[in-house]
């Protein structure tokens, strides 16, 4: 099983999708593909979402997982819909639990050091910062990484191609997360190209 910094590294940004409607999953899939962003995360916010990773999946290359998985019942509609990795605002024993037992791969959304010791307690070092913006910005994190020098984390909330290269300057900021790559009713020729600049962001 592929583990969760695996996924992170693949490139900068981790695009956070919300499909409204079934027929855009896959073209919308391929553009970002094209551009050379292969992990896709579907959150799970609309009713087409868990059709719409089956049908993302199909696409080479794409690496698709659920997000907004809140419970352990929204964990069983992403496991059942093929998810291969899982990402979440929060971080709560049931949903940890049920998704490690899985042996799937786990972005936990944190806020605080709280939450933080709370994960390393499960045994979890890779978390989704969120959100990343109102929950304090770059300077936030920069004071929560200090004491946790082994974790690494994914911004998100807030986070555009005008901030993005600010995050990725962080030393344990792997990637972030955004849906700026992916606008809704953007045609997949513009989709493939913010993927692409999204692609070549660095620190």
């Amino acid at each position: 099983m592929t583990h969760i910094g695996d996924l992170m590294r693949m490139a900068p940004v981790i695009p956070v999708l919300v499909i409204d409607d079934l027929d855009e999953a896959k073209p919308l899939a391929e553009a970002l593909v094209a551009g050379g962003l292969r992990v896709l995360e579907v959150t799970l916010r609309t009713e087409c979402a868990p059709d719409a990773m089956r049908a993302m999946a199909e696409v080479e290359g794409a690496i698709v997982g659920a997000g907004t998985v809140n419970t352990a019942a929204d964990f069983e509609t992403a496991k059942a819909a093929g998810a291969q990795f899982i990402v979440s605002p929060g971080l709560t024993p049931s949903v940890a639990d049920a998704v490690t037992q899985a042996g799937l791969p786990f972005l936990p959304g944190v806020a605080t050091a709280g939450d933080i010791m709370r994960g390393l307690e499960m045994g979890l070092d890779h978390f989704k910062f969120f959100p990343a913006v109102a929950a304090g910005g770059v300077p936030a994190l920069k004071a929560l990484a200090a004491p946790f020098a082994g974790c690494r984390f994914c911004p998100t909330g807030g986070v555009g191609a005008d901030n993005a290269r600010e995050w990725l300057a962080i030393e344990q900021v792997l990637c972030v997360g955004g849906s700026w790559v992916a606008p809704r009713g953007g045609e997949p020729e513009w989709i493939t190209r913010l993927a692409r600049e999204a692609c070549g962001l660095t620190a």
